[in-house]
């Protein structure tokens, strides 16, 4: 059995509601693995004491608001909304949840569709995509998530983006 453990930020419901719509027709498998999302850190990065660190609440940044860009395609059929605002506090949130100035550069996007799944019908080139751009979004909270083997990815824990606890 393989398990995965990441660090995510789910895109809040409002703002979801459109990209859920435009995941449905580019890649309803990964729509139904996983929520839109930006991952903040991949289990290759993760060690218990950040993780402990955000437990204690030792560390709560305040929320952090991405903006992102027109959807641009990568590998074959996979599709993403890059990052084109935020990106110095996408970064010092990545410090603060690893506990560590040694990371590595992680550029923050929204996966519309995964090049590992199949190709859906809804996923062609010629199609508008339909989302507004910029897309300024705000997240509120960390969450970290697991998924065993292929199965759809399942919340364990969450922690608040309040600004407690940073000086």
């Amino acid at each position: 059995m393989t398990r995965r453990v990441q660090l995510t930020l789910f895109v809040p419901e409002m703002e979801a509601r459109a990209i859920e719509q435009v995941r449905a027709q580019l890649d309803p498998v990964q729509q139904r693995l996983i929520a839109a999302h930006v991952t903040l850190c991949r289990e290759d990065e993760l060690a218990e004491v950040p993780l402990q660190r955000l437990r204690a609440a030792a560390v709560r940044p305040e929320p952090l608001t991405l903006g992102f860009g027109a959807p641009e395609r990568f590998t074959g059929h996979g599709v993403l909304l890059p990052c084109v605002g935020g990106s110095a506090a996408f970064h010092r949130l990545r410090l603060l949840a690893l506990g560590s100035e040694a990371i590595r550069e992680q550029a923050a996007h929204i996966t519309l569709a995964h090049p590992r799944n199949p190709v859906a019908i809804g996923n062609r080139t010629d199609r508008d995509i339909g989302l507004p751009t910029p897309m300024l979004i705000t997240f509120t909270a960390i969450s970290l998530i697991e998924q065993m083997d292929d199965g759809p990815w399942e919340v364990l824990d969450i922690f608040p983006l309040d600004g407690r606890g940073v000086k």
